[in-house]
């Protein structure tokens, strides 16, 4: 079996091809600039010289068409674009292309190949917006309340039409956050879990944040990768919710990572109206049960292993 990941580079990229490779897979994977990108998460799994890298331009349909037919996928996953809510507000535009352009380039020339290669996309619980504290379903509408969650909608449904218009396999997976040491310093778990490290280590500087109130449901990304893949194996294309089920406040998440260090957060940490965005969800929640009833799939790491995981 082949796999072509689009945007390897990333955190899900990362173990994903990891995991497709323990899985006997010969994977590819593409960045803009294979020759110049840095790719950390593959050398952090030391599986660097395993993946064949390509580069490819996602929002350029000939790159998309030269990189599938140099790769022969059986299997496509497309798991690119800007992966940060905060610089949607900045970036609404590039967001929005490289979603929504990303993901039509790549059904318009598995359309053309017409050689049944399966794609999955990934999807976000942002699509959902506030469902006034009410768990999420996959029939639950989408109403999305930032340009990353725009875009990420907008693409879901760009899946759902070439499915049933043209009869492909493409599906959805809608993850709620999922995080992991490979996640980048821009997210606010991430910036937790380092600033917390540093002031254990004697740094006498303030974890800064926005809004400490939001609640999420938070997973271990490791495990989400399966679940992919689990969706690519089924005899019908569908759209899953990946989730553990259990939402947590930000004020949880904070306590937790300084307890694991020994420390009282209340002690480091400081809010700011300047990282309170525009538009923010008040609670996430999920009801991950049809993944657990057709893909036998379930979240086996709670918040607590997840921060410690992290550490």
């Amino acid at each position: 079996m082949k796999a072509l990941i689009i945007g390897v580079s990333g955190q899900d990229g990362s173990y994903l091809a990891d995991f497709l490779l323990k899985k006997g897979y010969e994977v590819f994977g593409t960045s803009r600039d294979a020759q110049g990108s840095v790719f950390r998460g593959l050398s952090f799994l030391g599986i660097k010289n395993e993946v064949h890298l390509l580069s490819m331009d996602p929002e350029d349909f000939r790159s998309v068409l030269v990189a599938i037919k140099k790769s022969k996928p059986d299997e496509i996953y497309f798991l690119a674009g800007q992966s940060s809510v905060g610089l949607s507000f900045e970036q609404p535009a590039e967001t929005i292309q490289s979603f929504t352009i990303g993901i039509l380039n790549v059904l318009e020339a598995v359309k053309m190949e017409a050689r049944g290669i399966k794609v999955y996309h990934a999807g976000s619980s942002e699509a959902f917006g506030d469902t006034d504290g009410e768990a999420a379903k996959e029939t639950t509408p989408f109403k999305p309340r930032s340009p990353y969650a725009l875009a990420k909608a907008s693409s879901t449904w760009l899946v759902d039409n070439y499915r049933e218009a043209y009869d492909l396999f493409a599906c959805t997976g809608i993850l709620f956050n999922h995080e992991s040491p490979l996640r980048p310093a821009r997210f606010v778990t991430q910036k937790i879990i380092q600033t917390a490290k540093r002031i254990s280590d004697g740094s006498k500087e303030k974890l800064i944040l926005g809004r400490l109130d939001v609640s999420r449901d938070w997973g271990w990304a490791p495990e989400y990768v399966e679940a992919m893949w689990l969706m690519m194996q089924q005899e019908n294309p569908d759209d899953y919710i990946i989730a553990t089920g259990k939402t947590q406040s930000l004020e949880e998440f904070v306590s937790k990572a300084f307890e694991v260090l020994g420390l009282d957060w209340k002690n480091h940490v400081a809010q700011s109206a300047d990282l309170m965005r525009p538009t923010d969800l008040s609670v996430s929640k999920a009801d991950p049960s049809k993944a657990k009833k057709h893909l036998g799939w379930e979240a086996k790491k709670g918040i607590q292993e997840v921060i410690e995981g992290m550490m």
